[in-house]
């Protein structure tokens, strides 16, 4: 059996808006964040980690900012898509690890929802999916209340 380990990191500052999407869970917040597709930075971040794991570049070569069919796009389709390009290269996801980091809104009451609907995508079980959220004790564009980034981590195998 082969293994492999990806990481992503993706970043989106805040905007005009409402809401929040973090880990497919929208979650309500006085800002948006500022993004061509929904502005996930959690699913961003974990489908860098799953593409890099298999060597098959970067969300932005997939989905490139300037595409039309990607704009204002469910950061959830980009992960089935991301997940389909790793399985047909015959990997499958064993877990993953997705740190979120900014002041606000608060990640804790979400998480549960989070890992559900990452697992949904993935097919995998949600103990196979870990979300934990930190703040960066005021510190840079996170604790200044600018942004949001995110962290992840994945490990994939195949026979």
């Amino acid at each position: 059996m082969e293994f492999r380990i990806g990481q992503g990191l993706d970043v989106h500052a805040f905007s005009v808006g409402n809401h929040v999407m973090l880990g497919g869970v929208r979650i309500p917040h006085s800002k948006g964040l500022a993004a061509h597709s929904d502005g996930d930075v959690a699913l961003h971040a974990l489908c860098d980690a799953l593409l890099g794991a298999a060597a098959r570049g970067d969300i932005g070569q997939h989905f490139p900012p300037g595409d039309e069919l990607w704009r204002d796009a469910d950061s959830a389709r980009l992960l089935v898509a991301v997940h389909g390009i790793v399985t047909q290269d015959g990997w499958q996801v064993v877990n993953l690890d997705l740190t979120i980091a900014c002041e606000q809104p608060k990640i804790a009451p979400h998480v549960a929802a989070m890992r559900e609907a990452i697992a949904a995508v993935l097919g995998i079980m949600v103990g196979a999916v870990s979300v934990k959220a930190t703040t960066t004790e005021k510190l840079g564009f996170c604790g200044r209340g600018e942004g949001i980034a995110a962290l992840a981590v994945v490990l994939i195998s195949r026979e």
